[in-house]
């Protein structure tokens, strides 16, 4: 399994061998997925990272949606959902993830991942998770382009 290693300045290296995703307000609005973000996806994958994407799945649209990409999708019960996110990247190895998201029920993840990004689509997002994050993107195109163009990531987390 290869990986992204990326050495931030006065915080350390981190390695991604996996991408956990959040789905409704990350990936997709109102159940769709964002067109412009399959080609993301794939080059993601290329370079040896394994994406995941964690939903209650609000409109029961996320394995569908995503049936043509090279995502694992994991749903789960609406009830406890943040519970559930930390719980998937702690299994995953919370060291090695890098998650997405937008939602209140983010803000755990956003905690246990080594490197955390939240996205203000439209859908907007949880200020209590925006508090979490490690980096703010405005839309999940950017916050794809963090991943595969590490050098950003170190630009805007050095110490």
């Amino acid at each position: 399994m290869l990986e992204v290693e990326i050495n931030i300045p006065g915080r350390g290296i981190i390695n991604i061998k996996n991408l956990v995703l959040d789905y409704n307000g990350t990936i997709a609005c109102d159940g769709k997925v964002i067109p412009s973000i399959k080609e993301k996806i794939e080059a993601i994958h290329k370079k040896g990272i394994r994406v995941h994407v964690v939903t209650a799945d609000t409109h029961g649209t996320a394995r569908n949606q995503c049936a043509d990409m090279p995502i694992e999708v994991q749903i789960f019960d609406h009830s406890n959902a943040a519970q559930y996110k930390k719980e998937i990247v702690e299994k995953l190895g919370a060291e090695q993830c890098a998650c997405i998201g937008n939602g209140f029920n983010d803000g755990q993840m956003f905690e246990a991942c080594s490197l955390s990004i939240i996205v203000i689509g439209e859908e907007g997002c949880s200020a209590k998770s925006l508090m979490k994050a490690d980096i703010v993107c405005k839309s999940i195109e950017g916050a794809f382009d963090l991943i595969l163009k590490p050098s950003r990531i170190i630009a805007t987390l050095r110490g």
